[in-house]
């Protein structure tokens, strides 16, 4: 008697989406259900993991560098694999859900970097999950276009030599997709992304004289970086594409992941092509995993902890330097502003910041940087080329100069700046804003002139939580509690209703956001992501 068939994959409580078949065939379900076989019960080893080691923050309220791989960290001798002329020059790159405008605008903006996310600024319905992996298909065949419903705008496609290169975003380990399940168990969200879209579109990118290319978000360990690697090596001999097709860079915005910078570049040195300098999620990691840390390790309003701050300049220091010694390029943080269509003069200041910010990256020996705006690309191009000029990147600046020692990158309390009310206020209010765009599917918003992603709820809920456990006093002599947040998010409640009007604010998912701000923002047990809870209410 021959052996069952491997069980197919089960599409749960998903309404039928328009062309899904062409993303869910039977070979692609196939190849993430194997996918999800191999490698998800490794994922939960590693999640447990995160969870132990946590603990024992907790306990020593402190990080150092691994004394297990200092071997890996004093051999000079290896390198990550040479960059693809496709990843080589990656002086701008522009981040963006993967929905059929922001295809065609991100991959026309002029950046030679596009990084199409379904993680932190895609809320992952079942809809943005697959035709996001639709729209990016009908991009490299040339079939998508599109024409916006109110004002009528068409979009299409550039010559294709003039298209920026794409490198997708998968989400974090942590999350799920529940709507793919194997014998009753969810796959991971990760895998789903990754699987499909590398499916469908590794032979197709090499075709175009690209790769299939992922940036990997999240990453706590070079233990995680190795599951990757293996993760690669499986799915290039599954599909019959050479070993070392694939490229990743990974984000290195996590606390835990700065202390095994060149370990996890090591793990994936035939897949590596870079690290990225992360801002928000970073904060946000340190916040949790230094939660319980006292009074040196919290944090000032998120807007005070500039890149300039001792401790973020030792991380983005560290980063550059690890990256030209072993080859791969170094990408700096987001200009996340949205220019004004209607104040020349909150765009001027905001465009002389975001030129000081990028001519510090440049200088500093970074090798691209990240806007969320195409407005913003010829500001961050020309703070690259003055530098760069006709190199592609300068990996060859090795930032010799720079030691950093364990210390450094958890000194907080070099800072000056202290929480204000004001920014209790700032992170209640856009934790609002953001969270109810977010249960509404909509995962990168424009709130007071910036972009904003999961990232920055998650700092805000993170923020909120810490002052009050701290019992921060603000400078007008309030102390930092749970009624006085409670206070906040109601005033801010309705400042937003008074704002939109009763229709509209009833329309929206405004007092469903603004509980589920105050439930991970005030309970004692903390929430590891602010997206578990707030995935249970998605659509």
């Amino acid at each position: 008697m021959s052996a069952p068939a491997p069980s197919p994959l089960a599409i749960v409580d998903a309404e039928p989406l328009p062309r899904q078949d062409e993303v869910l065939t039977e070979a692609a379900l196939a190849f993430v259900a194997e996918l999800h076989r191999q490698f998800t019960p490794r994922r939960d080893e590693l999640l447990a993991r995160r969870g132990e080691r946590r603990a024992e923050i907790a306990r020593t309220s402190t990080l150092d560098f691994l004394p297990e791989t200092a071997a890996i960290r004093a051999d000079d001798s290896w390198k990550v694999a040479p960059a693809p002329a496709a990843l080589n020059d990656r002086r701008v790159e522009i981040t963006g859900p993967t929905d059929r405008k922001m295809t065609i605008n991100a991959l026309n903006s002029g950046a030679k970097v596009w990084l199409a996310d379904f993680e932190d600024a895609s809320a992952p319905t079942w809809e943005n999950v697959v035709l996001g992996q639709l729209n990016l298909i009908d991009a490299y065949t040339r079939n998508i276009d599109f024409t916006d419903p109110r004002s009528g705008k068409s979009y299409a496609l550039k010559p294709t030599g003039e298209l920026a290169t794409v490198v997708t975003r998968p989400r974090g380990w942590h999350l799920n997709e529940r709507h793919l399940q194997l014998d009753g168990t969810p796959v991971p969200g990760a895998l789903v992304d990754f699987g499909l879209y590398f499916f469908h579109n590794a032979q197709r990118l090499i075709d175009l004289g690209k790769g299939p290319y992922f940036y990997l978000p999240k990453t706590e360990s070079h233990l995680e970086a190795r599951l990757w690697n293996d993760i690669f090596v499986f799915a290039q001999d599954y599909v019959g594409i050479p070993q070392g097709t694939i490229r990743a860079t990974v984000l290195i915005e996590t606390i835990t992941a700065a202390y095994e910078m060149e370990e996890i570049l090591y793990e994936l040195r035939d897949h590596a092509s870079g690290l990225n300098a992360g801002r928000w999620d970073y904060l946000f990691s340190i916040v949790k995993n230094f939660r319980d840390g006292g009074a040196k390790f919290v944090l000032p309003d998120r807007n005070a902890v500039t890149m300039t701050a001792p401790f973020m300049r030792a991380y983005t220091e560290l980063l550059v330097r690890t990256c030209h010694k072993r080859g791969a390029h170094a990408i700096g943080g987001m200009a996340a502003f949205i220019p004004s269509r209607r104040d020349a003069e909150v765009n001027k200041v905001a465009f002389e910041k975001v030129k000081a910010d990028k001519d510090r990256e440049a200088h500093d020996g970074f090798d691209g940087s990240w806007v969320a705006h195409p407005d913003l690309v010829p500001i961050a191009m020309a703070s690259f080329d003055a530098v760069l000029g006709e190199k592609p990147n300068q990996k060859d600046r090795l930032r010799e100069d720079v030691s950093v020692a364990a210390g450094d990158l958890i000194a907080i309390d070099t800072l000056d700046a202290k929480p204000t009310y004001d920014g209790l206020r700032n992170a209640v209010a856009v934790g609002i804003r953001y969270i109810e765009a977010w249960l509404r599917g909509m995962g990168a918003v424009a709130i007071f002139n910036l972009m904003e992603d999961a990232a920055t709820a998650e700092i805000s809920r993170s923020q909120i939580w810490q002052w009050i456990n701290a019992d921060v006093v603000f400078e007008n002599g309030e102390h930092a509690t749970a009624d006085l947040a409670r206070r906040v998010a109601a005033e801010e409640l309705a400042a937003i209703r008074a704002e939109i009007g009763d229709e509209a604010f009833d329309a929206g998912k405004w007092q469903q956001a603004h509980d589920l701000l105050l439930q991970v923002s005030l309970d004692q047990d903390y929430a590891d992501f602010l997206t578990l809870p707030a995935y249970e209410q998605l659509g």
